[in-house]
Parts: structure tokens; sequence; C-alpha cells
């Protein structure tokens, strides 16, 4: 039930809060996840701050409303997506596969290029067959945006600062960061960067039901189709839904859309790929 998992929650933020000495903050994307852990966090604790990366990729409509959250910092890239893009390269598919197209194309390393063409001895780390194609593709394709624009700014931030983050991962992440929470559980101490995680046993109901309860205002993107929010332009994933992230852009924010296809060179990359970027009437 959900009231159990708010409770324990709780227990998880209060143990955090206690063992920096206060020394916390939230990490803010001005997303659900992130929404329903601040209103959780600063319902215990209400200084705690909430800690903002403007990309420069975000929707409109969500800077729009992190704007109207008090005690929140903002941090900026010091780096463009344009040119994150053109010194590493796009962001398509998934970050592994990125990842892997883009150490294939600029390792001088023999044994790390046959993995990524081949797998190691579990046939693994390797492009897969179906995206061996991007190989030969004539952009740059890189995992590295996330890294730029989002780490960089955070790293600094916690280094300047003292300040321990928590993060607001549920169940319902991607792969990677499933994995990441069942490996670091809730409130990782011990590891290279120790960060707490809350709310890794709520689902995306749990979120939606919590924030009703509690009439806790959100963000406007939500009521305009969309169930999950991030950067605008990335590719990643955009080949698995219909429409698309690219073609919902197409129909909600036909400027912004017109930015990444036209001016940025969206359009050379999703037409290699096979990624239809607009909604046909």
């Amino acid at each position: 039930m959900l009231t159990e998992r708010i409770r324990y929650s709780q227990d998880l933020i209060q143990c955090w809060y206690e063992s920096w000495g206060g020394k916390v903050y939230v990490s803010f994307s001005g997303g659900l996840d992130s929404t329903a852990l601040l209103h959780l966090v600063r319902a215990m604790y209400p200084d705690v701050p909430g800690v903002f990366v403007n990309t420069g990729l975000e929707y409109p409509e969500i800077v729009q409303f992190v704007n109207t959250v008090d005690n929140v910092i903002h941090l900026r890239p010091k780096m463009s997506f344009s040119k994150v893009i053109q010194e590493y390269g796009w962001p398509v598919v998934s970050k592994e596969q990125a990842q892997f197209l883009h150490e294939l194309r600029l390792t001088k390393s023999a044994k790390l290029r046959d993995i990524r063409l081949n797998g190691n001895k579990w046939g693994r780390g390797k492009v897969s067959k179906k995206w061996k194609f991007l190989i030969q593709a004539p952009f740059k394709i890189s995992h590295k945006c996330c890294e730029v624009l989002k780490k960089r700014p955070v790293k600094l931030f916690e280094k300047k600062s003292g300040l321990a983050p928590m993060l607001g991962n549920t169940t319902e992440e991607s792969s990677l960061r499933r994995l990441t929470a069942n490996r670091w559980q809730c409130n990782a101490y011990e590891c290279r960067r120790p960060t707490s995680k809350p709310l890794t046993h709520w689902t995306h109901k749990n979120v939606t039901d919590y924030i009703s309860q509690n009439n806790i205002p959100y963000s406007s993107i939500y009521d305009m189709g969309y169930d999950r929010t991030g950067c605008m332009f990335c590719l990643f994933g955009a080949d698995q839904n219909n429409p698309n992230k690219i073609q919902m852009v197409s129909k909600t924010h036909p400027k912004q859309h017109d930015f990444i296809i036209n001016k940025l060179g969206a359009k050379e990359v999703m037409d290699f790929v096979g990624i239809p970027y607009e909604i046909e009437d």
C-alpha cells in the first residue's frame, strides 16, 4: 500500500538527513517523480533545497513550473547541446548502443574494437545486429550528452556545496537505472558518489496517487499527452514509441521542433536511422 511505502521512504529520508547533518538536497527535474520526492522531503525538512539543471533542452512547461517552486538552485552546463553534438555526437537509439558505437568508431584498441563488434566471452558489449549499419553513419554518435549537460554541473555543485543528493528514481525507470537501484538499494553511503533513492520501491501509479491525494502542483506538460519528459531533443528510445517524442514535439512545440529538425540537423539523423519525426494528419 502507498501508506507503507511512504513510511519506508520517510525512514530512508530521515536516516539520510541525519547521517549528513542536514547537508542534503533533492535533485529536482520538474518531473512527477522528483516533484513527489521534494514534497515528501519538505514535509519533514522544509529547508532542504532542490537543485534543477537547466540544460537548455527542457520543455518550456517544465522550466515554468520549476520557476514557481521556492528554494530551488538552478545550474547550467558550460556547453550547449549544439556544441555537444558537434564535438561528441548525437544521442541515438540507446545510451548503451550509442556508447558502443562511439567507442567502436574512435578506439585505437584492437581488443575493444573486437568486443564492440563481436562481444566479450559472454557475447555482451557489442553493437547489436539491428544497429550495425550505424557504424557507417555520416554523423557522430555518442552517449556523452547526459554526462556533459547534467552530470558535470551536478558534480561541481556537490563538490563546492558538500551537499548529498536525494534522487527520485522509481521502479519503472530504464533497465540501466533498475540495475543501479537494485545494486545499491536505497541509501548508498559507501559509493563513489553517495546517493539516496527513497522512491525506488514506488511505482508510477504510487507517484501519481501521492500527487493527487496531496493536491501537489505539477508541470502542465503532463496534461499535454506526455507521461515522461526528460530532454526534448534526446533521441534515445525514439524508435520505440508511436508517436515518438519528436513526433509529439512537432504538435505541441512546433518552434522547438523546427529548431531540432532543421537547424540542429536531426532530420539527417532520423532519416538515416529510419525514425519518423512528424505526425501525419
